[in-house]
Order: structure tokens, then C-alpha cells, then sequence
């Protein structure tokens, strides 16, 4: 799990220099929108960003922009394939995974999702015409982002309610001398013994006494004899 966050992190710092530069990235795809003859249809998918770039792209910036994007969503789909192997997760985590695998597809159509706050990428662009044009592909990636996070942060506290119930249900085994048996077989045990003990010292008070009491001597008579 680790692992995953460190790679999230490190996209998530990618995209920020990618969103930096989000004015760039609009204009590269004008400019190929207008060598493909293309400029009716919003862009509606990673496959159409894809065919810009490798059929109608004649400018280095446009270029470099245009596979900053698509490197950031193979980037995002490979670690969506993680996810899926690290743990099998329930209904919840599998519907944030099924999301971002969904979104991520070459041939999604994303042209109605938009990114909300706290994300600006759709107020960024200026007009409502280019707003309906790049508002779904400028909002990709925020959106898989974070159902990403989302997904993580569940399955940490999923993990960890599960640690803990367990621990809270688990019992350290109590020694068979303190279990409640023992010591109910211990009671009787210690009476009798103390009994015992009290019969054996009032046996030897009593014969101690009958040795040490005075025996009593015969009545005084006078010398002489006597029947």
C-alpha cells in the first residue's frame, strides 16, 4: 500500500506541472483540431488526444504537451491495475476502482464529465464554446485522481477497523491457576486442609496437656503395715 501512495504522489506532482501549463495544453489542441479539419466535435476521448498528437501535430511544444497528457494517463491506468492486485476489496473500493478504469479507457467518452471544486481547470478556460470543447478532457485527470484517493484512504480505514475489531475480539488466554474453576476447586481445598490442620493442633494441645498436668499422689499414711 505504500508502494501505491508513493506512485500517486509522484502523478499528483506530475499533474501539477501539467495543470500549470493547462493553457498550453488547449492550444495544442486547437492547433491539431485545425490540421485535422476538426473543429465541430468536442475532444471525447484519450484515443482522439492520441490520433492529434500522432497524425496532425507539426509544432515540438504542442508536442511535448500533448504526450504529457497521455503519459499521465498511462501512468494512472497502470496503477489502476495495482490496485486491482493488491487487494480484492467489497462493493465500495471496487465501484471507485471500476470508476477510474471506466474514465480511463482509450475510447471513453468523457466529453460530460467536469471536475468541480476544489478544482478551477473548467473555470480556467475562457469561453463557453471552448468550456463544451475541453471542458471533459481538462477534468480527466483531477477526477480519476481523486477516486484514486478516495479508494486509498477507504481501504486504509478499512484495513485498520479490521485490525482493530480483531484485536478487540481476541482474548489472551487466562492461566488454568486463575480461571474461575480452579479457584471454585481451590476453596474447598484450602478448608479442608485449614480443618485438618485445626483437628491435628487441638490433638496435640490435648496431649500435651495430659503429659505435662501433675499426676496425683497417694493419701498420706502412717510407717507401718499395711493391708
Amino acid at each position: 500500500m505504500d508502494e501505491i501512495v508513493e506512485t500517486l504522489r509522484k502523478i499528483e506532482q506530475n499533474y501539477k506541472l501539467f495543470q500549470q501549463q493547462q493553457f498550453s495544453f488547449v492550444r495544442a489542441l486547437e492547433h491539431t483540431r485545425e490540421e485535422a479539419h476538426d473543429l465541430i466535435r468536442p475532444v471525447s476521448s484519450i484515443t482522439q488526444v492520441q490520433c492529434y498528437k500522432d497524425h496532425h501535430c507539426y509544432n515540438a511544444t504542442d508536442r511535448r504537451i500533448l504526450n504529457m497528457f497521455i503519459s499521465i494517463c498511462n501512468d494512472l491506468r497502470s496503477l489502476c491495475h495495482r490496485l486491482e492486485t493488491v487487494h480484492p476489496g467489497d462493493s465500495v473500493s471496487n465501484n471507485l476502482l471500476e470508476k477510474c478504469k471506466v474514465l480511463l479507457n482509450d475510447s471513453n467518452d468523457f466529453t460530460a464529465i467536469r471536475a468541480t471544486y476544489p478544482h478551477g481547470v473548467v473555470n480556467y478556460l475562457s469561453l463557453e464554446e471552448a468550456r463544451h470543447r475541453y471542458g471533459g478532457v481538462v477534468s480527466l485527470i483531477p477526477i480519476v485522481i481523486d477516486s484514486m484517493t478516495d479508494w486509498i484512504t477507504y481501504m486504509k480505514r478499512h484495513v485498520l477497523y479490521k485490525v482493530s475489531r480483531g484485536r478487540a475480539t481476541s482474548k489472551k488466554e487466562t492461566p488454568i491457576s486463575q480461571t474461575p474453576s480452579a479457584v471454585h476447586l481451590a476453596a474447598p481445598t484450602s478448608v479442608g486442609n485449614k480443618h485438618n490442620v485445626q483437628l491435628q493442633e487441638k490433638d496435640f494441645q490435648t496431649h500435651l496437656a495430659e503429659n505435662q498436668r501433675p499426676q496425683q499422689k497417694a493419701p498420706w499414711r502412717p510407717p507401718g503395715k499395711h493391708p
